[in-house]
């Protein structure tokens, strides 16, 4: 109940969130709730480098296995849903791209978008907001329920990541860019082709890990099948042997 989640993101779920993530960029990777830390685990398996990380975690205990796991990454404990209070005189570089495992569906509408609003006020305007959900829908609602809008943003969604249990989704959202869709005639169409562009990329890159993951798994299984067959043939000589070895003797 504490964390959100019944148990640590899947590796396969850290690698999707992860591939949106530039690993040569300069500026800082902040990631939100990392928990025991398989998302920061893919993300320097990325190549993302673990100076540039900031791990902003609630929890004590938590936080003391991520100093110990990942000793170059900055870890502060902290609310990440107060995150400009939270990382205020704590980080000294900008930040590129955040990564977030929090449970928002636990939250308000308010309080999720008052978080990519501040977000975004920590990022150049063409940073991510990387975001996982187990549900169908987008965890960030145009706007609360009953209220106004907080902050403008676009967003795309992978395809499910089936290979992580529960099923997941990685959301990625950008800043402000739906007011200069209004004034760009045709830019809506744009918009759209692109994002379907992007989950075709998506889909054709998690059609390739399972695809990849399958054919690994299968290798292991005849690899498997071929060591527990030579075993058997080597226990039926042995077994031959020793009965001859008896006739052998039976026969002095």
């Amino acid at each position: 109940m504490t964390t959100g989640a019944v148990s640590p993101s899947g590796r396969f779920l850290a690698a999707a969130m992860a591939r949106h993530i530039d690993p040569l960029g300069d500026g800082l990777v902040v990631e939100l709730g990392p928990g025991t830390g398989p998302v920061t685990q893919a993300l320097i398996r990325r190549g993302v480098a673990p100076e540039r990380l900031v791990l902003v975690e609630y929890d004590a205990a938590f936080c003391k296995l991520l100093e110990r796991r990942f000793p170059r990454a900055t870890v502060i404990q902290g609310d990440a849903f107060r995150l400009r209070e939270t990382l205020a005189g704590k980080i000294d570089r900008p930040v590129a791209a955040i990564v977030s495992s929090l449970p928002l569906l636990n939250m308000p509408d308010s309080q999720r978008l008052e978080l990519l609003a501040d977000a975004f006020a920590l990022m150049p305007p063409d940073g991510r907001f990387v975001q996982f959900t187990y549900g169908l829908a987008s965890p960030m609602p145009k706007k609360p329920k009953g209220g106004r809008p907080v902050v403008a943003f676009t967003s795309e969604v992978s395809a499910h990541v089936w290979l992580n249990l529960p099923p997941a989704r990685v959301w990625i959202y950008r800043a402000g860019a739906e007011t200069t869709l209004k004034k760009s005639p045709g830019a809506d169409v744009i918009l759209k082709l692109k994002a379907r562009a992007d989950r075709m990329k998506l889909d054709l890159r998690e059609t390739r890990d399972k695809v990849g993951n399958e054919i690994r798994l299968r290798k292991d299984r005849v690899k498997l099948g071929l060591e527990k067959s030579a075993m058997e043939k080597i226990v039926l000589l042995e077994d031959h042997a020793s009965k001859a070895r008896a006739k052998k003797l039976r026969d002095r």
